[in-house]
């Protein structure tokens, strides 16, 4: 069995066609808005090149084992700030205090039988050589006290200066070793970024010169000084290494992960003033003035940013006019009307 639709008279249709009213345009019933606008600006700019660096502390020193012995006590933990002086660790060299024992007790006999001849010898029972013979060896004795005193004193280990433990490579009970580090201490005071630059782009670089940094929990940038840059070039990476001075001051840490912003070749760009650009999902739009001076929105991808003004990399043409802070309200189509 077949479902037939019913035919109406092409009469009936063609009235009720014409009873039908359009619906109107959104865009005809959205209020003008004032606004203020700007030209699109084409200008030759530098391209910049975006690079990895990491914060060091220019103080910074590992601290090794200058003598074998059992570790017997490390005060202090990771990540805590110590001043100069201060106890880092000791190590048990039961070897080194006796030897102190020992010379100590052989320069107190050279200065009993030095004066004892020197006695002798004023009586005329000793001789000048066996005079001279003990004062070398009381000098001897003497060196190795001053020597042994001094090896002691490296079973302790102290600060060379404030700072804050950065790596502890041993623990209370560990065996130290000579040449083996033990800690690593970085300085608080000054800091500075390391940094591989291209070689195409290090070569335009001299010491002194300025980059951008910016860092990733912090929306703003700052500006660091070029104060080591390396005449060789890293053959595997292709890179040279660039230590770029952090301004007093700047918020950062040792480790810390920044971006470093290189100039480029020059290049033409497209530049709208920053406020003209707002976030729109997970992209970023404008409003410019379309036909019939209505608003028209684009979608807009963003380069690098000049003071006040953003590079567009796409989306914009040089002949087009955006809307500099448009209201949150503002939709496409709306009729414009302009400030000055």
């Amino acid at each position: 069995m077949k479902l037939h639709r019913p035919h109406f008279p092409l009469a009936l249709a063609v009235v009720l066609a014409g009873c039908s009213r359009p619906e109107p345009k959104v865009a005809e019933t959205l209020p003008t808005v004032s606004v203020r606008i700007a030209a699109v600006q084409r200008e030759t700019l530098p391209a910049v090149m975006e690079t990895s660096g990491t914060v060091r502390a220019v103080q910074r020193a590992t601290l090794a084992a200058k003598v074998g012995g059992a570790i017997t006590s490390v005060p202090f933990t990771f990540g805590q700030t110590v001043k100069e002086g201060d106890v880092l660790l000791t190590i048990s060299a039961v070897e080194l205090t006796a030897r102190v024992s020992q010379v100590r007790a052989q320069l107190l006999q050279s200065e009993r039988e030095l004066a004892r001849e020197r006695t002798l010898q004023t009586s005329g029972a000793g001789t000048l050589d066996a005079v001279k013979s003990l004062e070398d060896r009381l000098a001897q004795s003497q060196a190795a006290v001053r020597e042994a005193e001094s090896m002691n004193t490296y079973a302790t280990i102290r600060a060379p200066f404030a700072g804050v433990i950065a790596k502890k490579h041993v623990e209370v009970g560990d065996f130290a070793s000579p040449g083996a580090p033990l800690l690593q201490l970085d300085g608080r005071d000054a800091f500075e970024i390391e940094v591989g630059l291209p070689e195409s782009l290090a070569t335009s670089l001299a010491v002194g010169a300025t980059l951008e940094v910016s860092l990733p929990d912090a929306p703003a940038r700052f500006r660091a000084t070029v104060a080591e840059l390396s005449s060789a070039a890293d053959p595997a990476a292709r890179t040279t290494t660039a230590k770029l001075a952090v301004p007093t001051g700047t918020s950062v840490r040792s480790g810390q992960f920044v971006r470093v912003f290189v100039p480029g070749p020059s290049s033409p760009a497209l530049l709208v003033p920053s406020s003209a650009i707002s976030p729109f999902g997970q992209m970023e739009r404008v409003f410019v003035v379309g036909e019939k001076n209505r608003a028209s929105l684009r979608l807009v991808k963003t380069g690098a940013v000049f003071g006040d003004r953003t590079e567009i990399v796409s989306g914009l043409d040089a002949t087009e006019r955006v809307i500099i802070a448009p209201a949150a309200t503002l939709r496409d189509g709306q009729p414009l009307s302009f400030n000055p």
